[in-house]
């Protein structure tokens, strides 16, 4: 009777190595393929193929408490829980590295991460966790990087895990410098994306760095984490961050209310205006809606504020940014039509074409990246670095990013291009208007002694105005080094008050004009 029952038990042994081979085969050839279709870039869709590893770890019968299994980019760990569940870490000898992987990592998990499943109904668990060192299975960031390529995910049998109270720690250790990156913890948020099967998102999870050679995310949910590096510009200092503030919120409320002012005055005038008003208008119109839309960047930039609100803010701001670019570079063709055709100058539907040229050419290109890519808004994180230069992040053993966060442009490319390229290559155009004004204004002056007072004011005219247009926005490409201090608060000091000097220049070219207006009705007067 005894040998009976032995032999039983050795078919049955037998019997579940068998079902644990074959489902750990099935397992191997499903990882396999997966790396082929991401070399081969294969139409298969990677939702699929990654849905389908998942579905077959959570369903595979295997011996013993555990089951792993490995190829040359993926890892699967799949562990049997019960509702005893006290919590359960994993370092790097579980999670046996493949060829690539050089650094450990670790996972964490809590007791908490079981309660709702058996809450409903006690029951054998299966957590299954999938290690990635081969990021093609996930959306690219063209603002980012992942790094080390490791992208870790779990997920526990029979529902969603969401909301822990206390989160999933994720620990990735590296080899390299983070010193001129910015370093955030992500997830993978399916259906987050028009144009791909999901994309990498913040919600639920917390950044930190113990040491300058790990980073700790902390999440209060089961999915794919990662973490993305952003190659950031120099830190601003921690304790200029108030002041900073002060300066920005003074001086761009002052802009406004004397860009409102001015279209106000424009609006009740009851003369016709010419072209050159026009557009002194619209410049102080795209002005205003800027540092609107500016102010109200850091409310909506934090929760609970929906992000879609964050970024149809951030597309306005951008769109703010690109009209008053474009209006600047306006004023500056215009002067240079002014002198050049020696203040003779006329072309049909002249202000309606400058009008369709400043305001709809910014909308198309806003709204064509909101068409394409909607990611390039939304809350977008500014470092910030203490007393002595160095990254708040690296202050103690459980200390976060500290920074504070905008409504703005997150893709370096678009933020390259659009903001930077397009500011710069309008301050450049100005500085060139400038230089060719004074010098025609200077000849006329050689020439005709007689109106000097009136050639020296006119310099002082155009001085003023083409300084103001734009060319103070030359100091955003000294925000580093010996220059990053000083050029922080120039830069906040002349373009928040941008508006106000506007509206003085406005102020001073109507009392001309008006003087002016006087001077000719004694003259004739006197006649």
């Amino acid at each position: 009777m005894d040998r009976c029952r032995a032999l039983f038990l050795c078919l049955c042994l037998l019997m579940s190595q068998s079902r644990t081979e074959e489902a750990s085969q099935e397992i191997l050839r499903w990882m396999k393929r997966m790396e082929m279709a991401a070399r081969s870039r294969s139409l298969t869709s990677f939702a699929e193929l990654i849905h389908g590893l998942e579905s077959r770890l959570l369903n595979a019968s295997f011996g013993g408490h555990n089951l792993t299994l490995r190829t040359h980019t993926i890892q699967t760990l799949a562990f049997k829980l019960g509702c005893n569940f006290t919590g359960l870490s994993l370092r790097s000898a579980a999670l046996q590295q493949v060829p690539q992987a050089q650094v450990p990592l670790a996972m964490q998990f809590p007791a908490e991460l079981t309660h709702d499943a058996c809450r409903v109904r006690p029951r054998e668990l299966t957590l299954i966790c999938i290690y990635f060192s081969d990021t093609r299975f996930f959306q690219k960031d063209i603002n980012s990087s992942v790094l080390n390529n490791y992208v870790l995910g779990a997920q526990l049998s029979h529902g969603q895990v969401s909301n822990l109270r206390e989160p999933v720690n994720i620990s990735f250790w590296h080899n390299q410098s983070l010193e001129d990156y910015t370093v955030t913890c992500v997830f993978w948020k399916e259906g987050a994306s028009k144009h791909h099967w999901g994309a990498w998102s913040t919600e639920g999870c917390s950044t930190e760095q113990p040491s300058p050679s790990q980073v700790l995310c902390r999440c209060n949910h089961l999915t794919y984490f990662a973490v993305l590096m952003q190659l950031s510009q120099a830190p601003v200092p921690a304790e200029l961050l108030a002041p900073l503030t002060y300066i920005s919120l003074v001086g761009c409320s002052i802009s406004i209310v004397a860009s409102l002012l001015t279209v106000l005055l424009h609006l009740l005038a009851r003369k016709p205006s010419d072209s050159v008003t026009c557009i002194h208008v619209n410049l102080h119109a795209s002005v205003l809606l800027l540092n609107v839309a500016f102010l109200l960047s850091p409310v909506l930039a934090v929760p609970p504020v929906p992000e879609s609100a964050c970024v149809a803010l951030a597309a306005t701001l951008h769109y703010g940014l690109l009209s008053c670019f474009t209006w600047m570079a306006i004023e500056g063709f215009n002067l240079y039509l002014l002198l050049g055709r020696v203040y003779n100058i006329y072309i049909r539907r002249y202000v309606l074409k400058l009008c369709a040229l400043g305001w709809g050419v910014p909308a198309f290109l806003v709204l064509l990246l909101l068409a394409v890519k909607s990611s390039v808004y939304g809350p977008y994180r500014i470092p910030l670095s203490d007393s002595q230069g160095n990254s708040t992040g690296f202050q103690g053993n459980s200390t976060g990013f500290q920074s504070t966060s905008i409504c703005w442009v997150r893709n370096a490319w678009v933020h390259g291009v659009l903001v930077m390229g397009s500011g710069g290559l309008t301050s450049l155009f100005n500085l060139v208007v400038l230089a060719w004004a004074l010098r025609v204004l200077h000849r006329l002056r050689a020439q005709e002694k007689a109106l000097g007072p009136r050639a020296c004011w006119d310099t002082v005219t155009v001085l003023g105005l083409t300084v103001l247009l734009g060319t103070t926005w030359i100091l955003a490409f000294f925000s580093f080094g010996v220059f990053l201090l000083p050029q922080l608060f120039l830069f906040t000091t002349f373009n928040s008050l941008y508006g106000f000097f506007l509206f003085l220049w406005f102020c001073s070219q109507r009392r001309r004009s008006e003087a002016e207006m006087e001077a000719f009705s004694s003259s004739q007067m006197v006649q």
